[in-house]
């Protein structure tokens, strides 16, 4: 999530969000668990292949939930395995990997969930062209309530010019890393949901 970690300093943020700030990168830790044949894959994953994608993100809750158990004092530990586990579920209870909804998917899941699929929109990968601020924006809002908490979508909007501008600030780094883009297949254009005709013409639509 590059455009989610591009924050200078900490500010007045509160050691809970710090903790999101530091953790959020590792969310897709799991797809070291994937084969290559899936993550690498220039096309669209198939049925079964998206089922084998899906899977890393109880993988990374696994994995991180071991490191846990070792050091049961680390706070940034649970609550990046939270993270991990959780950043697929759905407010509406049809995510993944437990379906979770509401209020069972932790807050930190839930935030980071909206800023993962704000950053996979808006960021070019091999296999699409970015979508605009405005794309990305109406496929948040027509999710509000269903793919996330509204009261998250709700923050989003307060200061979604921060989102924008950090989008802006960092464009660049986007070209000089889309050879590694090919491991965050599984994400969009696949799960995302088909609000435009823009967005259902990219490929793997």
């Amino acid at each position: 999530m590059a455009l989610f970690g591009q924050l200078e300093g900490f500010g007045g943020l509160t050691r809970w969000e710090q903790l999101i700030y530091l953790t959020s990168p590792l969310h897709d830790i799991g797809k070291v668990g994937v084969p290559d044949a899936v993550l690498l894959k220039p096309g669209r994953l198939s049925n079964d292949e998206f089922e084998i994608m899906k899977t890393h993100a109880a993988l990374g809750a696994e994995t991180l939930d071991a490191a846990l158990k070792r050091y049961p004092s680390a706070r940034f530990l649970k609550i990046a395995r939270d993270i991990a586990a959780t950043h697929h579920e759905r407010w509406d209870g049809t995510g993944y990997p437990a379906g979770l909804s509401g209020p069972q998917i932790p807050l930190c899941g839930r935030i980071v969930s909206l800023a993962d699929v704000y950053d996979a929109l808006a960021s070019k990968r091999s296999y699409k062209n970015a979508f605009s601020h405005q794309v990305a924006r109406s496929i948040i809002l027509e999710g509000s309530n269903t793919h996330f908490d509204p009261d998250v979508v709700d923050a989003f909007l307060q200061i979604e010019h921060e989102f924008l501008s950090i989008r802006e600030r960092f464009s660049g780094e986007e070209e000089s890393s889309l050879q590694n883009a090919a491991v965050h297949r599984g994400r969009y254009p696949i799960e995302r949901p088909l609000v435009s005709s823009e967005v259902s013409t990219s490929k793997g639509s």
